[in-house]
């Protein structure tokens, strides 16, 4: 009967333990080869991750320097430059961009906002900003 089954083309899993390797042959490498694509996209995802981490830091560098310079001009109280303008030079000179500036004559704080672009991202399409906030208060000694 097993020589009926070899004529025919039928073999037997139990005849041929070789059969079963050879139809096997070359799924490793389609393994391999989705193992390496999840990879890529895991280290693309966290280099997304890092660079809007290091942009967020940045963006909370220029308010921090924004804020202290507001209020800096505001104790000081020269006139010049503008407590918003000095503020928006800072920001400026950190690569951020000033939003709003709450920095009133007479106080001796100042609350900033800036926003900061992190730049093309490999996972996600489109520009993306972060924003960032701060306030800084000048405690003047007592005469």
């Amino acid at each position: 009967m097993t020589a009926d089954r070899l004529r025919l083309g039928s073999v037997d899993a139990r005849d041929s333990p070789t059969s079963r390797l050879a139809s096997d042959r070359g799924s490793i490498t389609l393994v391999s080869a989705a193992v390496l694509a999840a990879l890529v996209v895991l280290a693309m995802g966290a280099s997304d991750v890092a660079r809007v981490l290091q942009a967020a830091s940045r963006a909370q560098t220029a308010a921090d320097a924004a804020a202290l310079a507001a209020a800096q001009a505001l104790a000081i109280d020269e006139g010049c430059p503008e407590p918003a303008a000095l503020a928006g030079e800072y920001a400026e000179r950190n690569g951020a961009v000033l939003e709003t500036c709450a920095c009133e004559r007479g106080t001796f704080h100042a609350t900033v906002s800036v926003r900061l672009p992190v730049g093309d991202l490999f996972l996600v399409a489109g520009d993306r900003t972060v924003q960032a906030r701060a306030r800084a208060q000048v405690d003047l000694p007592a005469p």
